[in-house]
């Protein structure tokens, strides 16, 4: 008999510059294993870590993220981020599914090298307060030590984190793989979906 799913919200952030297939196989693979409903892809307007960073038009992102997500009924995109002045922070977005999605439990992924810098993040014991983060980890990588985090946001929520490591597949893609490549006139399929490769050479993308 099926698992039930819980009525759970995976929100995943990124620069998704461009998305491809390990995003959405690590998302489907938490999901599965937390047996969550829904997951959202957000796409950043601008990255508060990486502000000097140069990315596609959110428009495009976006719509690459859209035809992404077809892959699963589960996956739906957000737009909200990219209609925001200034950086992303993930507090403010929390703080909107929050707002929208009063009933449902909310879960944040991130990867294991944002995981050594969640003590940095703008207000993070506040964002931790919000949702529950979920650090998706290649096999065979060790935490890392999160005694930073606990001295700013105290041991529970700092243990919260802990227990909420996950093992995901392993799939070796990168966005700054797939660009390169693209500005090399190489076939990007096998790495993004067909749509989104379509769309990349349809509008000229990374070139």
């Amino acid at each position: 008999m099926p698992t039930a799913r819980a009525p759970g919200c995976l929100l995943f952030g990124g620069s998704f510059d461009p998305i491809h297939l390990g995003h959405i196989s690590v998302c489907r693979d938490v999901a599965d294993q937390l047996s969550i409903s829904h997951v959202v892809l957000i796409p950043c307007a601008v990255p508060p870590h990486k502000p000097a960073q140069r990315l596609a038009d959110g428009h495009h992102r976006f719509e690459m993220c859209r035809l992404a997500a077809e892959a699963d009924e589960r996956l739906t995109v957000s737009d909200w981020e990219l209609g925001q002045p200034g950086p992303s922070y993930t507090l403010r977005t929390l703080e909107h599914f929050a707002d929208i999605r009063p009933r449902e439990s909310l879960f944040w992924m991130i990867g294991m090298d944002a995981l050594r810098d969640l003590h940095k993040w703008y207000r993070i014991a506040d964002a931790l307060a919000l949702c529950t983060f979920v650090t998706a980890a290649r096999p065979g990588f060790a935490p890392p030590n999160l005694d930073a985090l606990e001295e700013v946001v105290g041991a529970v929520q700092a243990e919260r984190v802990r227990t909420h490591i996950v093992s995901t597949i392993e799939v070796d893609v990168s966005s700054t793989v797939i660009r390169e490549a693209v500005r090399a006139g190489r076939s990007v399929r096998g790495r993004v979906s067909d749509a989104v490769a379509d769309y990349i050479a349809a509008h000229g993308l990374y070139r």
